[in-house]
């Protein structure tokens, strides 16, 4: 058994539970396979967390840099240690318009670098970064460069809030733009609600919670890996290709689906006229 689980994060849960959850599920039913989400979320956000169970999970590379989407919130006029609701607010500058955040969005569209948020999983010397902010330690993470695909503004939800709609790459820190936006417009701000709607090729619409899935009909959530993936399909019958001789073929470059008597394989990437065996996932 391996494919993809689409489930619907709630608030207040880390990712690692809802990966227990399946993972206890998955033992049930199948025996002990491997599982893994495709891409963290904060407990206080909510939405779209793929798992990958079995074999899938060696896929977690190439969900990794796939791009998300989030409605998001913005408080202005404060911040937060966490540049979350988790931490004490801290009040301090005003609250722009609509028209100044307006233009101030296009500076964040495109490749910017972004440093991460002290609060984060962040490794810093072989320790998470929150454990060292929690223990009130100085330190400094790096700038890293994330894109951003579309940044727009939805509406005004509170005297200081505001919605966006935020397409990103994968490693883009929605809490650090806040305060990035919030400096460039001359003020503090917070992320006060998150909720990821789609994540590549999953999206909220047929995200599920964890609390409706059994042992008895976990197969029927489960999506096969091959469903997902944009690939062109390869038939190979060669019994040579999977023992690890390349295989001569005459497709284009790039990375394919492979078949092997209808059945789905695994990936394999051609070049130079050459097919070579990516990874196994049935």
């Amino acid at each position: 058994m391996t494919g993809f689980l689409n489930l619907d994060k709630p608030e207040g849960v880390s990712s690692a539970y809802l990966v227990n959850g399946v993972k206890r599920l998955v033992r049930q039913a199948f025996g002990k396979l491997p599982c893994g989400h495709m891409g963290t979320l904060d407990p206080l956000a909510s939405g779209v967390l793929p798992i990958a169970v079995g074999n899938a999970t060696r896929l977690f590379d190439y969900f990794l840099g796939k791009k998300k989407t989030y409605r998001a919130r913005f408080i202005f006029g404060a911040t937060t240690e966490t540049l979350d609701r988790e931490g004490d607010r801290i009040d301090g500058g005003m609250v722009p318009s609509p028209e100044e955040i307006e233009a101030a969005l296009p500076r964040f569209c495109g490749k910017i670098l972004q440093k991460p948020p002290k609060y984060s999983a962040k490794n810093l010397n072989g320790e998470k970064s929150y454990r060292l902010a929690r223990r009130g330690e100085e330190f400094v993470l790096p700038a890293k460069e994330v894109e951003i695909f579309s940044f727009e503004l939805l509406g005004k939800t509170a005297e200081d809030e505001f919605e966006f709609s935020i397409t990103c790459g994968g490693g883009t820190y929605i809490r650090a733009l806040s305060r990035d936006l919030a400096s460039a417009l001359g003020t503090l701000g917070f992320t006060s609600m998150l909720r990821r709607t789609a994540s590549g090729p999953f999206t909220q619409d047929t995200a599920i919670p964890l609390e409706r899935l059994t042992a008895e009909n976990l197969k029927n959530y489960i999506i096969p890996a091959d469903m997902v993936l944009p690939f062109p399909v390869m038939e190979v019958d060669d019994p040579r290709f999977y023992n690890g001789v390349p295989y001569a073929v005459d497709r284009a470059d790039g990375v394919y689906k492979v078949y092997r008597g209808g059945a789905f394989y695994g990936t394999g990437t051609v070049e130079g006229g050459v097919l070579r065996a990516g990874k196994k996932l049935c």
